[in-house]
This record gives C-alpha cells, structure tokens and sequence, in this order.
C-alpha cells in the first residue's frame, strides 16, 4: 500500500508535515535534512523542486529556490541524492514542484522514477485539475504515484468535490488564496472556510497548509483538518540556524510553545 494512504489510516489527527526546498541550503543538505524530520517526529515531507517561477510561494520560500538552483540543484540531481533514501526513512515522502522540470524530465519517466526509489506521490501547483484527469492521472495511477491537489478559499463546491472524487491520497487546503508565508493566527475568514470544508464531509483527509508558523496556527489546522504543513518557517530556520539538528530542534520548539 501507498505510505501515504498507510499514514492516514494509522493517523487521523495531528499530522504534521513539513515542507523544505531540495538543496538549500546547501546542495548535499537534502537527505540530511528529511532523516533530522523523521527522527524527531515528522509525519511526512514535502521535498520542493526548485524552479526560477515559482508562483505560489512566498519571498521566503522563493529565495530558498534561488539559493538551490544556485547550487546546482536539478531534478536528475535530486532523484541523485534520493536512490538509497528507503534503507534509512520509512515516512511518507512527496515531491513537490511546478510542471516545467517535470515536463522536461517526461512525466512517466518522473513517476516511474519515484516508483523506483520510493517517493509516494507528487504535489504540482499549476497543473490543471482537467488536464491531470485526462493526461495525467493514468500514468501516476499506473506508477501508485498519489497527485496531491490544492483547494483554496475561492475553489468552488464543485470542483472540490471532483477533485475529492477522482484523487486518494490527500488535499492540500490552502488557508488563503495569497502566496505562502508565516502568520500568527488564522483570521474569522479563514475559520468560515475550514468550517464549510468540513460541513462538506470529504472522502479525502485534508492537510491546511501557508501562514502555519506557531503553536496557535498548528492548533487552529490541527483542529479542523488531519493535520497541518509548515513550509516557510522551517526555511528560514533552516536559513538562520547554525546547522540542520538546530533548525529542527528549534522548528520542534516554535510549535510547542
């Protein structure tokens, strides 16, 4: 079975899932970075493909990509770094990253390529949802390669319930429509979403991802999804602290207190 499917039948609360960008910050800091996660607790990773447009994301989270790609970072070289990655982690692991490095890598050989070094699903941004149906899906469904979907705040009731309908890993449910980024609390907009995304009574779990960065916004998704991810906040720790085991450890902190 799928590790991500494994994760949410074990675990259907308080999921914590953590996002950085391959190579940075510095370029060998990949696999390094993912085992310091799992041992301290991480339910799952989102490792970030760096792209020079990086659309959805934040200032933070786009200067981490910079940085990456400054260092040689390619999607040939990250399947690299990850070939042995299962004889150490046993966590579920996503790629995510937008359509032009996966396209030019041949969306079969990706997926197959995942397969073959065991990542279990892939999260792409720009993807059109009609487009992942018709072309898509099949191949990753061929290579048991779960595409993660986003929904927002402005994604209407019909097409949340197709995305529920045709995807079986997750939905990423983005707490506002804006780029990424840290907050301090979740405002009475947000609360309204949350509350009609779980009025809606989904087949899919959901993960609330952007603006988690603290105690109150980890507790506030935790209590209206599966769980939370948390992207922006670990990169600049990542970026400030003086190696890895500090950046986590002081991640592991920022959420308790």
């Amino acid at each position: 079975m799928n590790r991500i499917k494994q994760l949410f039948e074990a675990k259907q609360k308080d999921i914590l899932s953590i996002y950085f960008t391959a190579g940075f910050p510095q370029l060998n800091d990949t696999v390094d970075v993912i085992k310091e996660l799992e041992t301290n607790g991480v339910d799952l990773i989102e490792i970030g493909i760096p792209f020079s447009d990086p659309m959805a994301d934040g200032p933070t989270i786009q200067a981490s990509g910079t940085v990456a790609l400054r260092n040689g970072m390619t999607l040939s070289t990250l399947f690299e770094q990850l070939k042995d990655i299962r004889k150490d982690v046993s966590i579920p692991l996503i790629l995510m990253g937008y359509l032009n490095p996966i396209m030019q890598y041949g969306f079969e050989n990706f997926c197959k390529k995942c397969q073959e070094i065991g990542i279990d699903g892939t999260i792409i941004p720009d993807l059109p949802f009609d487009d992942y149906l018709k072309e898509y899906k099949p191949v990753a469904d061929k290579y048991n390669v779960k595409v993660v979907m986003l929904i927002t705040p402005e994604t209407s009731d019909k097409r949340i319930r197709l995305i529920d309908e045709h995807t079986d890993g997750f939905i990423y449910m983005v707490s506002s429509a804006a780029t990424t980024g840290a907050q301090k609390s979740f405002d009475d907009s947000k609360q309204a979403y949350f509350k009609r995304i779980n009025g809606m009574e989904l087949k899919n779990p959901r993960l609330i991802g952007f603006g988690i960065s603290n105690k109150a916004t980890l507790e506030a998704a935790q209590a209206n999804a599966s769980g939370a991810i948390i992207g922006s906040k670990f990169i600049t720790l990542l970026q400030d602290s003086p190696n890895i085991k500090e950046a986590v450890s002081e991640l592991i902190k920022c959420l308790k207190e």
